[in-house]
């Protein structure tokens, strides 16, 4: 499930983020968020082109919700990918994924949405999980306003593919809105401790503090961590989900969860494709300096293409 050692450029990409440890306080939250702002800005400055990109807010459960829509270079209407970031649930925003959004919408064919669901721990669960729910409903409703054909996929990364999980879920059970395909890359789903995956690879990129920092913050308790819908390998029946692309990485704590879960909606008969980069670390696909970074995202948005009916 592991290559021997750790890509090089990956490696170097973890040792440059090993010198900012996060911080397990909410204090320490608010200000790495504030220090995230300008260095994202930097960051972003030169991004990859894409036909266009649209900000704007759409109608959440709690007020407006921030998003960012990616549109190809090529004439519309499109097919839209509603995205969710990764960072535990607590960090995270539109500005930190969106050179995976730029390169997705790039790769796919493909309108990417970018939402920027309410965070951690001011906002605990089900907060993300309504956002994300009303999100795809907006966005399978009201195709014009995205310069949409209608047809609908969910991806994320991390806590991101939790919600694009659960997003398909909840679609499933209740009867719409129809989702073409849900891409899961290395979710944050299914998470045992005495999982191989967590013994041997906590305290690369993710620790062991890092970890129940995040679970504090958004499950709170044991009862909403059991919920299908904050974790959906609790559900006894996943068979009317749409189709599955899931995304593992070799030395990534959260690998053996991923796995499980896509071996869960194999076995409940949900067409899916599972690829574990053995030699990669847990958020790769956000590594800008890392080849197999693009090999991956070119790799998803190819499923994605196929499944959204784009050439």
């Amino acid at each position: 499930m592991h290559a021997d050692q750790i890509d090089p450029q990956a490696r170097e990409a973890v040792e440059r983020q090993d010198r900012f440890p996060l911080p397990h306080s909410r204090r320490g939250v608010k200000l790495l968020r504030l220090v995230t702002r300008p260095a994202m800005w930097l960051q972003n400055r030169n991004p990859p082109g894409v036909g266009a990109t649209v900000d704007r807010t759409i109608p959440g459960p709690a007020g407006e919700i921030d998003a960012r829509l990616y549109l190809p270079d090529a004439d519309g209407p499109f097919p839209t990918i509603v995205f969710f970031h990764g960072g535990g649930f607590v960090l995270g925003s539109l500005e930190t994924h969106d050179w995976l959004c730029r390169h997705l919408t790039r790769e796919s064919g493909c309108a990417v949405l970018s939402i920027d669901y309410r965070l951690a721990p001011e906002h605990p669960f089900p907060a993300a999980v309504e956002d994300a729910s009303a999100a795809v409903e907006w966005a399978a409703g009201n195709p014009d306003a995205i310069y949409g054909t209608g047809e609908i996929a969910v991806a994320g990364d991390s806590a991101g593919g939790n919600l694009a999980a659960v997003s398909a879920l909840m679609a499933a059970e209740r009867d719409g809105p129809e989702i073409a395909r849900q891409t899961l890359l290395y979710p944050a789903v299914g998470i045992e401790v005495d999982q191989q995956s967590v013994r041997e690879h906590t305290g690369i990129v993710l620790s062991e503090a890092d970890m129940e920092w995040f679970d504090h913050c958004y499950y709170r308790n044991e009862i909403h961590k059991r919920n299908p819908y904050a974790d959906p390998t609790n559900a006894a029946d996943v068979s009317g989900v749409a189709p599955a692309t899931v995304v593992t990485a070799g030395f990534d704590p959260l690998r053996d969860g991923g796995k499980a879960y896509a071996e869960q909606l194999v076995r409940n008969g949900v067409p899916t494709r599972y690829e574990n980069y053995d030699d990669m670390v847990h958020g790769f696909m956000t590594l800008r300096d890392v080849d197999r970074a693009l090999e991956a995202i070119a790799d998803v948005a190819d499923d994605l293409a196929d499944a959204l009916g784009e050439d």
